[in-house]
């Protein structure tokens, strides 16, 4: 499968089955009426994190990603943002809590730099990963010592202008699976193995602890926008994806 190019605002009836997978984009920088008035709907330990950062631009980052969650989240229970509360696992992946919780809605969320991706889904996992590409990230060493021996040896045969690219869309989708998974730095990335070649399909090629772990997920590959490279996990197969531009 290849890129998903297209993030039209969403309908006006906005609805969930449980064969769609749902990605937003939504751009962290917006004016300082739009981060006060997403400032809101947080939770107070919520606007405590939001203090703890340094600079203006990465706390006011941080708000919106957070506010954009709940935003979305709401409109698809039709409830407050403000309403939202989350829980998380032992290692950090967020699900919805209290009354909320029985209602079958997982998500996702990643950001760089000044884009944030989420996606939401109906009784299925799913993870979503979105980097900046940065040529000083996109070294052999890193490779090496995070990807697969696999992985390495098909990075070494992609062309070198082609490399830098190659190395991004390895990084995501090992990361939007790891995600998904749930399971954090307890999952070695370096232990199972995706595709990476530019025009390539995202797959998960292979997983030598759990074989069946390769049927179970399936890897797609998103465009979030010029210097950018994302990829989406997601549990299970014959599902569709939307896409939709926040606001």
């Amino acid at each position: 499968m290849g890129l998903e190019p297209s993030w039209p605002p969403p309908p006006a009836h906005l609805t969930l089955a449980e064969d769609e997978v749902h990605v937003w984009r939504a751009h962290l920088d917006l004016a300082p009426a739009q981060v006060r008035e997403l400032l809101r709907t947080l939770t107070p330990d919520e606007r405590a994190r939001a203090r703890r950062f340094r600079f203006r631009r990465d706390r006011d980052r941080f708000i919106v990603a957070r506010g954009v969650l709940r935003a979305i989240l709401g409109r698809y229970l039709g409830v407050d943002p403000g309403r939202l509360r989350f829980r998380y696992s032992p290692y950090g992946k967020p699900a919805l809590a209290d009354e909320f919780e029985d209602e079958g809605i997982r998500f996702n969320l990643a950001h760089s730099q000044g884009i944030a991706l989420y996606a939401v889904s109906r009784g299925r996992d799913v993870g979503v990963d979105v980097e900046y590409v940065r040529a000083d990230l996109a070294d052999e060493r890193i490779a090496e010592r995070f990807f697969s021996p696999r992985e390495v040896a098909m990075l070494r045969a992609v062309p070198a202008e082609q490399r830098r690219e190659a190395f991004f869309h390895c990084w995501t989708r090992k990361e939007a699976y790891v995600k998904a998974r749930g399971e954090g730095l307890s999952l070695p990335l370096d232990q199972f193995d995706v595709s990476l070649a530019p025009g390539e399909p995202a797959a998960l090629l292979s997983t030598p602890g759990d074989p069946p772990e390769v049927t179970r997920w399936s890897l797609r590959a998103l465009d979030p926008g010029p210097g950018y490279i994302a990829a989406l996990a997601v549990e299970g197969n014959g599902w569709r994806l939307r896409c939709w531009q926040w606001p």
